[in-house]
């Protein structure tokens, strides 16, 4: 009998909640969730630990996430759309945005989503199956930068503009590195100089567009 529950159990899917209080517990348990996995690691991570850092009862978290698989699936989709909504902030002004802000919401992504980033980069390292979704993210990452650069110079070359991704989606990790914690203390100038190069980058090919 407990293995055909944990056999059902993986198959299940995360509950979808319809209502806003249900809405809100999941949220708060996805939160929790990709703090203690950013923390601990997935696999050191556990249920209760992430039940107890929602201030949720376990089983409030196993009545929408019957296991941990599942919910590592659900924070997976959770990051996507984090970044495809980021992105479309961006997209939404990039016609009208100076080249400077442009360069600095591009150079700074990563680091305004590093907490989930870390989480998500402890989930895809853990398990062999979930290894391609790494190279998911970097496509999509690099589709997502190519785009806005168009939304911002339409005559943009579409080649161009997929170079042009390839370069800045590197400067984007780079400035994650350098505003993380285990760095050293005089990141500050590194940080600083990484931007400037940047928005003198996209000036340089954008500014005739």
């Amino acid at each position: 009998m407990p293995t055909n529950k944990s056999n059902a159990d993986s198959v299940r899917a995360a509950q979808e909640p319809r209502r806003r209080p249900g809405k809100e517990r999941v949220a708060a348990l996805m939160e929790a969730a990709a703090s203690v996995i950013a923390e601990r690691g997935f696999e050191a991570a556990t249920m209760a630990e992430i039940a107890s850092r929602a201030g949720a009862h376990i089983g409030s978290l196993y009545h929408f996430f019957p296991n941990k698989e599942v919910l590592a699936d659900a924070l997976i989709q959770r990051y996507g759309g984090i970044v495809d909504e980021a992105f479309a902030r961006i997209d939404s002004q990039a016609a009208s945005m100076p080249i400077e802000a442009l360069a600095d919401a591009l150079v700074y992504f990563l680091v305004e989503i590093r907490g989930e980033s870390k989480a998500m980069r402890a989930l895809l390292e853990a398990r062999l199956e979930w290894s391609s979704k790494r190279q998911e993210f970097h496509d999509a990452a690099l589709r997502h930068i190519a785009q806005t650069l168009r939304f911002r110079s339409p005559r943009l070359r579409p080649k161009t503009a997929q170079h042009m991704a390839v370069v800045l989606l590197h400067n984007m990790k780079l400035m994650k590195i350098l505003n993380s914690d285990d760095v050293l203390a005089d990141s500050g100038g590194a940080s600083a100089e990484l931007r400037d190069m940047t928005r003198l980058y996209l000036a340089s090919k954008l500014a005739h567009g």
